[in-house]
């Protein structure tokens, strides 16, 4: 990919953590239920992929969800992510927690959100990613809004996005191009 253009490149440039919402985001945001009642989501290997080369250029990745889902942990130790806040309804309460425990100002994060709920993160952080079938005051107030739909790649995009701004794309893919 060639350098970053967009009017967004320079806030992603300054991102340190980038937070993830799940449903809509890292998944497509629908609930499926089992005949027992258990939850079914299902994550796109290319976000996840994305997610651990961000990790890899020093940058950290977090998630805060508003549900609570086993699979959600199970996915986030898989993929190495260490700050997990899940069934949290104020989401800006959860972020200044994370900022605190981390030492890190909102101008340090992104966070890619879908819908008003995110709105209280969204608006603090330097770099505010959404996807394209996210709620309309979301994507108006991103700063980035992925081509691909959550679930289905956009969390890969905007990692990519990160990396690129950052100028550590190449590095990243060198491993698989030797």
């Amino acid at each position: 990919m060639n350098t970053v253009r967009h009017p967004a490149a320079e806030r992603a440039g300054r991102v340190k953590l980038m937070i993830f919402d799940v449903d809509g985001v890292l998944t497509d945001g629908g609930l499926r239920y089992g005949p027992d009642g258990e939850m079914f989501k299902t994550f796109n290997v290319l976000d996840g992929h994305g997610i651990k080369l961000l990790q890899q250029s020093g940058v950290k990745a977090a998630i805060i969800s508003a549900r609570n889902s086993p699979v959600v942990a199970k996915r986030a130790t898989d993929l190495g992510i260490a700050v997990l806040m899940q069934g949290v309804h104020d989401k800006r309460r959860a972020f200044e927690q994370v900022l605190s425990e981390l030492n890190l100002a909102a101008a340090d994060c992104g966070f890619m959100g879908d819908d008003v709920i995110d709105l209280p993160v969204m608006t603090r952080v330097a770099f505010a990613a959404s996807v394209p079938n996210g709620h309309p005051e979301v994507r108006s107030r991103a700063h980035y809004v992925s081509a691909a739909r959550g679930g289905q790649g956009a969390a890969r995009e905007v990692c990519d996005f990160i990396l690129q701004a950052q100028g550590h794309y190449e590095a990243a893919l060198a491993p698989y191009l030797e």
